[in-house]
């Protein structure tokens, strides 16, 4: 027997839904699949070069494929949850999940891989938006601020324990495990969500906006493959400009399709709430920094330190283990009560941008200068992520949850398939500049070198450019930071 429907226009449970905190239970869970898939990938990079013969590019279009479509979707299905049923929406991501695990797991070329990325990238987008909206809808006003810390530590848990669990299954088994690791998951979350998660949707849902959703795929695609393009190609390449050129008109074009239509599914009304505009602001910025620079340390610790995927992945283990403390305690979420959502997200902000600089300047003396980074990053995770997604939803309508889901889900993996665009890039350029004559990738050029000098002047050259693409990730992280905290603080002297 399932749950019965329930329309956004009825008016609000005063006790919530009876099985409220069992359904975030479960969401949650479905919710982990897919953050997990967003960083456990980066452990395999060395697996994928040497089984795939995967050059640097090719690394960064796994990972960014997956984060691109989701980006380019997540408006679109969360005015369709809206529309046609959140809980119908959530049942066929899990489905959709399930499925591109199963190829990417059983892939055997770079080609296919991909592909099944972008398959799992829709499932995701499906899961990313009704999730959230979900949890808006089962939990009270006085209670949504609480479950949407935990969604959010959920899905930084799930973002920082991806090098954990992906060592772990790579030091047991072959790198397809870690996407056929989804398939019992997924199945579970999928019974259990058609148990006990209740339908809800809004009758007068706007319909779904196609071709903004097509424009904004095309156009972020061009941006992050100008920005992956550019070390290998030239930034001044006619292939570079060309892309580059096609995302600012695409993504022009965007906007004045979206301030035109009667139905647009990126609102730009909503820019005008300072608290929105600060929170998106901060959201791009903060995931721009920890996507990029996960995807960086990963190389740095297996790479230039030696340590292989599990040893890799325990010592990343702080991250998720401090998220997982302050938020699950309730210390986060009091401090951010106490400080107040501008101050409470740039402090958060403050603290990673000190994490990423701790590893960029003091990773090469060892483990310390790494451990201290990441407890300071995830302490700023655990304070500023709640506070971010909280703000993005209150300032959409309850009746919009799903494209409020959205937008905060689009800003976020936009952000992260950035980061690791831009910060690659920047590693790639600084490693050739060091290294001109260095092969596509890291293990290719120690192949081709002939002396243990060589080896040891190509690793630190390799060294030196993660260092570099730290630091730029600081920068972003503490600019956001900034930019936020100000916006948001304007936002309440203007509402008070």
């Amino acid at each position: 027997m399932t749950a019965p429907t329930t329309a956004d226009t009825s008016p609000t449970v005063p006790q919530g839904h009876p099985q409220r905190w069992l359904i975030l239970g479960v969401i949650s869970t479905a919710l982990l699949t897919v953050v997990l898939d967003n960083t456990v990938l980066n452990v395999a990079i060395p697996s994928l070069t040497r089984e795939l013969g995967a050059a640097t590019s090719d690394i960064q279009w796994m990972i960014n494929t997956y984060s691109l479509v989701q980006s380019g979707l997540l408006l679109t299905l969360g005015s369709a949850a809206d529309r046609y049923g959140r809980k119908k929406m959530l049942a066929a991501g899990l489905t959709l999940f399930g499925v591109g695990s199963l190829v990417a797991g059983l892939a055997d070329s770079t080609a296919q891989l991909i592909a099944a990325r972008a398959g799992m990238g829709i499932g995701g987008a499906l899961l990313m938006t009704t999730t959230l909206a979900v949890a808006m809808q089962i939990f009270t006003p006085e209670e949504q601020p609480k479950a949407i810390g935990i969604w959010a530590a959920v899905n930084a848990l799930g973002f920082a324990s991806g090098p954990l669990l992906g060592g772990f299954m790579l030091d047991h088994f072959w790198w397809g495990a870690i996407f056929l690791i989804n398939l019992p998951i997924a199945a579970l979350a999928l019974v259990a969500v058609l148990v006990l998660v209740p339908e809800s949707k809004n009758p007068r849902g706007d319909r779904p906006d196609l071709f903004g959703a097509l424009l904004s795929t095309i156009g972020m695609t061009s941006l992050v493959f100008a920005i992956i393009s550019g070390p290998e190609h030239g930034w001044t390449s006619g292939r570079v400009l060309v892309t580059a050129a096609v995302a600012v008109l695409v993504l022009a074009a965007f906007a004045y399709w979206e301030s035109r239509i009667p139905y647009p599914m990126l609102d730009m009304h909503f820019f005008r709430d300072r608290r929105f505009t600060g929170a998106v602001s901060g959201a791009v910025l903060i995931t721009f920094g920890m996507g990029g620079s996960l995807f960086l340390l990963t190389q740095h610790m297996q790479f230039v330190l030696g340590y292989g995927p599990l040893e890799a992945g325990l010592r990343t283990a702080p991250l998720a283990l401090t998220i997982v403390a302050l938020n699950f305690s309730g210390l986060a979420a009091k401090w951010a009560t106490r400080l107040g959502h501008p101050a409470a997200i740039g402090l958060g902000m403050t603290l990673m941008a000190a994490g990423l600089a701790s590893i960029a300047t003091l990773a090469s003396g060892g483990y310390a200068g790494t451990l201290l980074g990441l407890l300071l990053i995830g302490a700023g995770a655990a304070i500023a992520n709640p506070a971010m997604a909280h703000a993005i939803m209150s300032a959409i309508p309850p009746e919009k949850a799903g494209i409020g889901a959205g937008i905060n889900g689009t800003v976020a993996e936009f952000g992260q398939g950035l980061g690791v665009a831009v910060l690659g890039a920047v590693l790639n350029s600084r490693f050739a500049a060091l290294i001109p004559m260095a092969a596509s990738s890291l293990p290719a050029a120690l192949a081709s070198a002939s002396s243990t000098e060589e080896r040891a002047r190509i690793t630190d050259a390799f060294a030196s450019g993660l260092e570099t693409s730290q630091l730029v990730g600081a920068v972003a992280v503490l600019l956001g930071g900034v930019v936020a905290a100000m916006l948001l603080r304007r936002a309440e002297r203007v509402g008070a």
